[in-house]
């Protein structure tokens, strides 16, 4: 720590004495940290009278004293000189790469000067005891208005005291929803390494480090983002001979922008609001659904492990934006809002109509005493949450492979073609529920794989949003085609099995009237047989009032007994 402060008062006293020179400013660098008293009388000296005078010569500096160089700052490092490499610290892959620097600048009693401290991140550098990953190294110094200089020397921490401010970056949502999004969303085995093995170097254990840098505002010109201000940062990143040591490494360039975190924020929040209005259309979607298959007959027609899926689906989304709030303090309330929007649709509306379905299909067991029907009732909702927590566990083994599982997770309409094939099922759901949840479910990962400019920095892919789009399409496209021609219009009819006829001829051998039990008229046997049908029991009705029976119970007016689909 002494030497790092050494060479930070040695850096400060040279620009000082090139400009106003200012002795008392140069003894009082070493209290920044502490910003005591005696600092702040240093500056109530008239030395920084002409200090107007520099900022008069900007004519884009409305006001100096509101700059605050606190921010992410993204760009490019690369070799100064010809040679490159590091004799102690680091083996770098190449003459030059993507650099983060994180700054976190906080005024001092000392006008005009900022006490400066963050962190640096490297890539593509190889640690001699490590695999190939990241390096970053914290860092503290001081920033001068009237010079728009920055120096910096790296912070070993050898003294075990955290970093000032810690929670600027414990809260940035930049910051911390990128780490969160590279844990849920893995973008590839070799970023995931990268960012396994980044490292905090101790620099007191291996050499000193300085940083010198100018920090100027880019004009409006430059700036395409509007009344954000934007600053640019452009230095030299040096490592000065220690003990006849010689440098640890060559010197390096550092060229970098500041990223818009307002902007961020933003973009996070409009992601919340499009989540909140596509739950409050799944919300009137399933309403629909509901009225649709309101009858007994009409719910055992829908797939429960179709509905199912989707209410997991809709509980994971809930975990995931309610994980993202906690992490990110200053958007929590924008996440919040999603998960309990996500939170209301599964587990009111979706577990309602799986608890409906799961009655419908066991009409022969409703006279059954409520001991067993609870039992059989504790058995569903187990089964649905150990599911639910085996998902979790399942996704997080198998997270290199998340965009299948994804791809997997959105094919919850197959299970409903295949129930209509099997069971020959008629319209069990309403065309507008199944275009506008089609529609709906896959809004978030085409934002999230398909968005360049998504909240999440997620690298888009194309090809998987294609993949699922036209997946998702033609799942559509089937339940539509079993909705209008029929359930079993694609297969051929070689393999079908053998269909009951109601339909049939049949002999009026006596002169009595045979009346319809559901309309109580007379049935004429005497015209088509499509006019009348004869259900397996032998009991015949009119064709149409048996079909809307039929919508709402499958068993026999009559007997009782249970009917073939028609």
């Amino acid at each position: 720590m002494r030497r790092s402060a050494g060479v930070l008062r040695a850096a400060v006293a040279g620009l000082f004495v090139l400009g106003l020179a200012l002795p008392p400013l140069a003894a009082s660098l070493r209290p920044l940290r502490e910003r005591v008293a005696s600092a702040g009388a240093a500056a109530s000296s008239g030395s920084w009278a002409d200090e107007h005078a520099f900022y008069k010569r900007d004519d884009n500096d409305m006001s100096p004293y509101s700059w605050n160089i606190t921010g992410i700052y993204k760009g490019s490092w690369s070799f100064a000189g010809a040679t490159n490499g590091s004799s102690r610290f680091l083996e770098f892959v190449t003459s030059k790469g993507d650099s983060v620097l994180e700054l976190l600048s906080t005024s001092t009693k000392i006008s005009g000067v900022h006490y400066v401290q963050g962190t640096i991140t490297f890539h593509d550098v190889i640690d001699k005891s490590h695999d190939r990953g990241v390096a970053q190294i914290r860092l503290e110094g001081v920033y001068i208005w009237p010079f728009r200089q920055l120096r910096l020397v790296a912070n070993s921490g050898a003294d075990g005291e955290p970093l000032q401010e810690e929670d600027y970056f414990l809260s940035n949502p930049y910051h911390l929803l990128r780490i969160f999004s590279s844990q849920v969303f893995q973008d590839s085995s070799e970023e995931k390494n990268r960012r396994k093995n980044s490292l905090t170097h101790d620099m007191e254990k291996h050499c000193n480090i300085e940083i010198a840098a100018k920090v100027v505002r880019v004009s409006s010109n430059q700036n395409v983002e509007g009344d954000h201000e934007k600053y640019r940062l452009e230095g030299l990143m040096e490592s000065p001979a220690v003990d006849d040591d010689g440098e640890c490494f060559s010197s390096i360039l550092l060229n970098s922008t500041s990223l818009n975190v307002e902007a961020y924020y933003n973009k996070a929040v409009n992601y919340t609001l499009m989540v909140t209005f596509i739950s409050f259309l799944q919300v009137l979607l399933l309403i629909r659904q509901m009225e649709h298959s309101n009858t007994q007959s009409g719910a055992a027609k829908v797939s429960i492990i179709m509905i199912g899926q989707q209410a997991i689906m809709d509980a994971y989304l809930c975990l995931l934006h309610l994980t993202a709030g906690i992490l990110v303090e200053s958007l929590f309330n924008a996440f919040a809002t999603a998960a309990f929007f996500k939170f209301v649709v599964f587990s009111i509306f979706e577990m309602r109509y799986l608890l409906a379905i799961w009655k419908a299909s066991r009409p022969l067991n409703s006279g059954e005493g409520w001991e067993i029907m609870r039992r059989e009732l504790s058995v569903l909702y187990s089964r649905f949450y150990g599911i639910l927590l085996g998902g979790i566990l399942l996704m997080y083994e198998l997270h290199n492979f998340l965009r299948l599982l994804l791809f997997l997770m959105y094919s919850f309409w197959i299970p409903q073609i295949v129930m209509n094939v099997i069971r020959d099922t008629r319209k069990p759901l309403h065309p507008q529920y199944i275009l506008g949840m089609t529609a709906i479910r896959v809004a978030i990962p085409l934002y999230i794989f398909g968005c360049p400019s998504n909240f999440m920095r997620i690298e888009p892919d194309k090809k998987w949003c294609i993949a699922v789009t036209t997946f998702m399409g033609i799942q559509a496209a089937v339940l539509l085609l079993q909705h209008y021609l029929g359930s079993r219009c694609f297969i051929p009819h070689q393999i079908l099995p053998e269909k009951y006829c109601y339909h049939r001829k049949v002999e009026d051998n006596t002169n009595q009237p045979i009346d319809c039990v559901i309309c109580m008229t007379t049935i004429d046997l005497s015209q088509r047989a499509s006019e009348y049908m004869v259900a397996p029991c032998e009991h015949i009705f009119h064709s149409g009032c048996l079909q809307r029976w039929m919508d709402i119970k499958m068993e026999c007016p009559t007997c009782r007994r249970s009917l073939p689909p028609a």
